[in-house]
C-alpha cells in the first residue's frame, strides 16, 4: 500500500535528510514558530478541552479564514463542544489567535511523519475532523483512518492542473481519499473529479467562502486613519502579487487628473514585499507612498498608502467604497472577492480568476463582480467608479445582494456534518 511505503520513507528520511536540510533552512528563514516548534512534532502545547473536540485543518490564511463562520455554528450545537485550528504557517497563527472566539484554541500541523501524527491524535482524540486543505498527508490521513475518527473534506477543490496530476497516480488518490468519511466539493465540478479520484462519497452543497463572517475591523484605528483621509476620494487594491502594483501605480498619475486628491490604499499579499513595493512605486512610478508598518501617516502628500499588515483588510474594505482583488492581473488566480461584497463595495477583478471558476459564474451572471481584462482598463472602471456616484452604489448593491444570496451553503455544510459528532 502507497500509504505504509510513504510512512516507511519519511520515517527514514526525517532525522537524515528532512529535518537538517528542510526544517533547519525553515527556521533560519523564520518561516517557523520556534516558540511553538514543539506543536510541528505533535506535542500539545495545551491539555485537551473536556467534552467533544472537533479538529478543523487549513493550510494558509484564506483557507482559516474561511473556517470562522462554520466555527460559530458548530459551537451553537452544544455547550462541551470544543475546536481546535490547526494551520502551517505563522501568519495564518497570528490570524488565528485575534480572531477565534472562546472554545476554539489554534495548534500547529505536525510534519507529517507517522511518529508526529500518532502523538497529535494520542494527544487531542477529537471526534471528528473536518479537512480544508486539497494537500493530503498521508502520515496524518492514515492515522486518522487508523483511530476511526470521521474525517470530512469541506469545501474540497481540485484544479486543473491537480486533477491531471492526480489522474496519472489514480493508485495514490484512492487510497488517500479512502481516508474521508465523505467528502464535500465547492462546485459540482469537484465533486464529480472527487469520485473519478476516489472519494467514497461525495456531495456539492456549495462553497463555503461565500458565508465569511464580517471582517474585523478596530474602530479607534478606523477613526485614526478616516481623520487622515478626510474627505479625500479613496479606493483599495488588495491581496497584490508582485508586479501588480507596479502595472496599477503606472496609471494612477493619470487617474489623479481625473480624480482630484485621489488616495489609494494597496494591501499587499504578502506584507513582507511592503518596502519593496513602496522604494517601486517611488522609483519607477515617481509617486508619493506611506508604509504603515513603520508607522507612517497619510497626509495631503500621500498619494499611495501600502498597508503592510496583518489582520486589517476589514479596516481598508470598510474606508474604501472600490476595490480591486489582486492576484488577478498577473495569471495567479486571484484571490478572495466575496469579501469586500459584503461590505459593500462595488468589486473589480482583472482577468485571471480562475481560482474562483464557479463563484465567478455565478457573480458575473448576477452583475456582482466587475471584470477587466487589463490593467487599462481597470484605469477606466476605476474611473468611471469614482466619478459617477450612481453607478459606484448601483454596483457595490449588487456585489452584496450576490453575497448574501449564497451565503446559505453553511446551515446546509452543518446539517450534513453534526450527525457524525452522535457517533
Amino acid at each position: 500500500m502507497f500509504t505504509n511505503f510513504y510512512n516507511t520513507l519519511i520515517s527514514v528520511l526525517y532525522p537524515i535528510a528532512i529535518k537538517p536540510l528542510i526544517i533547519n533552512k525553515r527556521k533560519k528563514n523564520g518561516k517557523e514558530d520556534l516558540a511553538r516548534f514543539n506543536e510541528r512534532m505533535g506535542i500539545a502545547s495545551q491539555p485537551r478541552p473536556n467534552g467533544r473536540l472537533i479538529w478543523l485543518h487549513g493550510a494558509s490564511v484564506g483557507e482559516s479564514v474561511s473556517m470562522l463562520p462554520l466555527i460559530h455554528k458548530l459551537l451553537e450545537l452544544a455547550p462541551d463542544i470544543n475546536v481546535m485550528v490547526t494551520t502551517g504557517t505563522i501568519t495564518s497563527a497570528e490570524v488565528m489567535a485575534k480572531r477565534l472566539p472562546p472554545r476554539a484554541f489554534h495548534q500547529y500541523f505536525p510534519i507529517d511523519t507517522p511518529k508526529f501524527a500518532q502523538n497529535f491524535i494520542k494527544h487531542w482524540q477529537p471526534n471528528l475532523v473536518l479537512w480544508f486543505e486539497s494537500e493530503l498527508w498521508p502520515a496524518m490521513l492514515s492515522s486518522i483512518k487508523k483511530h476511526k475518527i470521521p474525517l470530512v473534506l469541506v469545501n474540497g477543490r481540485i484544479s486543473d492542473h491537480s486533477y491531471k496530476n492526480w489522474k496519472k497516480f489514480s493508485f495514490v488518490s484512492k487510497e488517500l481519499l479512502s481516508c474521508f468519511t465523505l467528502c464535500l466539493g465547492q462546485s459540482e465540478l469537484d465533486t464529480k473529479r472527487l469520485k473519478e479520484l476516489g472519494a467514497k462519497e461525495s456531495l456539492c452543497l456549495g462553497n463555503l467562502k461565500f458565508a465569511g463572517l464580517p471582517l474585523p475591523i478596530d474602530e479607534t484605528k478606523k477613526q485614526t486613519i478616516a481623520s487622515q483621509i478626510g474627505s479625500r476620494p479613496v479606493w483599495a487594491v488588495s491581496s497584490t502579487h508582485e508586479d501588480e502594483e507596479y502595472q496599477i501605480g503606472c496609471f494612477l498619475k493619470e487617474l489623479e487628473k481625473e480624480v482630484p486628491n485621489l488616495l489609494t490604499i494597496i494591501a499587499p499579499r504578502h506584507p513582507k514585499r511592503g518596502e519593496a513595493i513602496k522604494a517601486r512605486l517611488q522609483d519607477e512610478c515617481h509617486l508619493t507612498a506611506a508604509l504603515r508598518s513603520a508607522g507612517e501617516a497619510i497626509t495631503p502628500e500621500t498619494e499611495v498608502y501600502i498597508a503592510d499588515t496583518i489582520g486589517e483588510i476589514g479596516l481598508w474594505y470598510d474606508l474604501c467604497p472600490i476595490v480591486f482583488i489582486g492576484g488577478s492581473l498577473i495569471p495567479h488566480g486571484g484571490q478572495n472577492f466575496m469579501e469586500p461584497a459584503r461590505m459593500h463595495d462595488a468589486v473589480v477583478v482583472g482577468p485571471h480568476m480562475h481560482n474562483f471558476k464557479e463563484a465567478m459564474s455565478h457573480a458575473l451572471q448576477a452583475h456582482g463582480v466587475i471584470q477587466v481584462k487589463d490593467a487599462q482598463e481597470l484605469h477606466l472602471e476605476v474611473t468611471k467608479l469614482l466619478t459617477n456616484k450612481d453607478y459606484l452604489a448601483q454596483n457595490a448593491q449588487l456585489a452584496y445582494d450576490w453575497t448574501m444570496s449564497e451565503a446559505k451553503v453553511l446551515d446546509g455544510i452543518v446539517d450534513r456534518i453534526k450527525g457524525y459528532l452522535e457517533q
